[in-house]
């Protein structure tokens, strides 16, 4: 499917000029000037005339007489400028006066582009209509495309947010397949069970890989909703690290606790903050001790603070947070964990940081005690 728009030479719209003058005269001379394939010319002999028809077209370029009754060039401009519609329409001024600096200043204040004196040369107002007729179009062009990309970009994301929620029906049978034939095989069958082993821990990989794409995909849509409640932060720690030490050594996890840790919050949520920042910690912690502390000191804010050994470049430091480019070693994940931990964290109204600090790096989350929670921010 093609989503970008047909080549312009074949389906670009006839470009509007207005022409507004109330001497006929100069009306059929600027229109025998003009005329040519693709051009719509719009004639108006007064002001009045000139401002119902730009509410009826869109209008690439105004070509106004500086001398009318009742409204004159000037005041036509300014009433241009006015409307939505018409205020970035450009404007060019043509009069028969002499030369006079106060009125180009005033043409030039009201909003022109130039101001030109009659007679004119043909091969002026040519070129200078050409110009802008050129500009005209590739703006309609640009925004053409900019909408087929919106388009398009809209449609993948959609695709991969159902393609990533139906994935998990599979997935889920393969580790009840597994779990099954890991009971039925003997126990002295060490390869198979090795096997096994193996199959269910990709899978299970391949598992989180796709929550976390469902989370990429309601984050970017605006779709996720939290859910607020009193939460212990410490509580909420306590029991990931349960599940974290199951598949790493729980020696090498040591949790620190200070104060007071309730806080308004999503309690699953949460949970994933400090899941990730824990798995993120244990996987590029060089198999030394990840250091957690939960410090609730501050009346205002809970701090969760991971802390492993490491350095991250300092020019790679104010780029973690972004989606699929988080990722400081070479890694087996989608690099969307640290983007989701900081829309989660600002989503409580909190601020996520990263630093390095006596061979450590050290992550900062910052949770307000009561926040009004909100739909992550698209960044």
């Amino acid at each position: 499917m093609n989503l970008l728009p047909p080549d312009p030479a074949q389906s670009q719209a006839p470009v509007n000029l207005l022409i507004v003058d109330d001497v006929p005269q100069n009306l059929v001379a600027m229109q025998a000037l003009l005329r040519r394939e693709g051009v719509n010319l719009l004639l108006a002999d007064s002001g009045a005339q000139a401002l119902e028809l730009l509410l009826e077209h869109e209008v690439a370029l105004a070509l106004l007489d500086v001398h009318m009754p009742e409204i004159d060039g000037f005041m036509l401009a300014e009433l241009m400028r006015g409307s939505q519609r018409s205020r970035d329409v450009p404007i060019i001024f043509l009069t028969a006066s002499p030369d006079d600096p106060l009125r180009v200043f005033k043409g030039y204040e009201t909003g022109a582009v130039d101001f030109l004196h009659k007679p004119v040369a043909p091969q002026v107002i040519l070129s200078k209509v050409n110009v802008f007729i050129e500009l005209y179009q590739q703006r309609q062009l640009l925004k053409a495309r900019n909408e087929a990309l919106e388009r398009a970009l809209k449609l993948n994301e959609t695709m991969a947010a159902v393609l990533t929620h139906d994935l998990r029906t599979p997935l889920s049978a393969i580790l009840l397949c597994a779990d099954k034939l890991s009971l039925e095989l003997p126990d002295d069958n060490a390869g198979a069970q090795q096997t096994l082993s193996y199959l269910e821990a990709s899978t299970l990989r391949m598992a989180r890989m796709v929550e976390q794409l469902l989370d990429f995909s309601r984050i970017r849509s605006g779709g996720l909703r939290l859910q607020s409640s009193v939460c212990d932060l410490a509580e909420v720690t306590r029991a990931v690290l349960v599940e974290a030490g199951a598949g790493h050594r729980s020696d090498r996890i040591a949790l620190d606790v200070r104060g007071d840790s309730t806080l308004q919050g999503d309690m699953d949520r949460l949970g994933q903050i400090v899941a990730n920042l824990v798995g993120n910690a244990l996987t590029h912690g060089a198999d030394a001790t990840v250091q957690v502390q939960v410090d609730g000191g501050d009346a205002r804010v809970v701090a969760l603070r991971v802390r492993n050994t490491g350095h991250v470049d300092e020019a790679l430091l104010p780029r973690l947070f972004e989606p699929f480019k988080a990722s400081f070693h070479q890694s087996n994940g989608l690099g969307l964990g640290l983007y989701i931990v900081d829309q989660f964290v600002r989503a409580h109204g909190g601020q996520l940081s990263a630093r390095n600090e006596a061979g450590h790096v050290v992550f900062e989350a910052l949770l307000p005690r009561r926040s009004d929670l909100r739909s992550p921010a698209v960044s």
